[in-house]
């Protein structure tokens, strides 16, 4: 909990810095300045569990939603077996998302089904990294399996600074020819349209029930300008929070200033956590405790 609001952070790379590209430590480096995640790492690359959760205590972080990925032209290769650690060490706060390449992974259905069995909460489609388009048919046996497990599927949408990126895959319309093949899948754009796409983003989120809008890597103040063309307040309770960990200032910061823009009480809580409830698989927040007349503590 975060200032008494439940708190989910739906976008955390917690990937072991072996398997990453220089490119990806210089990122974190620059964007995560604010905060030493380094000292969660041991001196072979691999986060601690024991540190990592205590990080994410200490912002207020009821769940997150760890990103593996296999993009081996840019990010390189993150599988979802190294984040088995962190899942072992708190199943409550740490909960995996699915990746998958349609260049790498054939077929393609077995392997989100496999994934699925670490208890991923949804599916990660990565465009601009993996130089592919989100209506390509060879996807949509991801999206058959998706669509009847009741997993959501979140695409990177906006652009990348990664070497080897495709931003031209970034582009949020291809979506809505998806949704018109598999009209009961739920998808969440990453990012929002960063770059040139905002105003794509948010009129799927705005016209389409199963399409939502997640706010990693856009700072919290500088939302009204993105989306200046649409009215912020009715656009805001289709927002997911999530921050791109760890290259973010920090998770409780990026909070905060989402409940500080204005926002009504009742949206700021869907935008840290209720949405996310509703979407992701199977998530569920601990109530909080309160004291008991007897001063004792008791869940409500």
């Amino acid at each position: 909990m975060l200032d008494g609001r439940p708190l989910i952070d739906a976008h955390v790379h917690a990937a072991r810095l072996p398997t990453l590209p220089p490119a990806w430590r210089q990122w974190a480096e620059e964007f995560g300045s604010a905060h030493p995640w380094q000292d969660l790492y041991d001196a072979d690359g691999t986060l601690v569990p024991e540190r990592v959760d205590a990080y994410f205590e200490r912002e207020g972080v009821d769940i997150a939603l760890l990103l593996c990925e296999y993009s081996p032209k840019t990010t390189g290769m993150q599988p979802i077996e190294d984040l088995a650690p962190l899942l072992k060490h708190n199943p409550r706060r740490f909960r995996p998302i699915a990746n998958v390449n349609p260049h790498l992974h054939y077929p393609i259905g077995a392997e989100v089904e496999r994934q699925l069995g670490f208890g991923a909460a949804a599916l990660k489609l990565h465009p601009v990294h993996g130089g592919f388009g989100v209506a390509d048919p060879d996807l949509y046996p991801a999206y058959e399996v998706c669509r009847d497990a009741g997993v959501p599927v979140v695409v990177h949408c906006g652009t990348s600074s990664f070497p080897g990126s495709a931003n031209r895959h970034a582009d949020p319309a291809p979506v809505d020819d998806v949704l018109r093949l598999f009209p009961g899948l739920t998808f969440v754009l990453a990012h929002g349209g960063r770059g040139w796409w905002y105003d794509a983003a948010a009129f799927l989120a705005l016209s389409r029930d199963n399409v939502w809008i997640e706010l990693s890597g856009l700072p919290p103040r500088r939302l009204p300008e993105y989306y200046g063309r649409h009215d912020l307040r009715r656009l805001a309770r289709r927002f997911i929070f999530g921050t791109d960990w760890p290259g973010v200032p920090g998770v409780a910061r990026n909070a905060r200033a989402i409940a500080a823009l204005g926002l009504d009480e009742e949206t700021v809580s869907l935008v840290l956590g209720g949405n996310a409830l509703r979407v992701y698989k199977g998530l569920s927040v601990r109530p909080p405790v309160q004291p008991s007349p007897e001063g004792k503590d008791v869940s409500r």
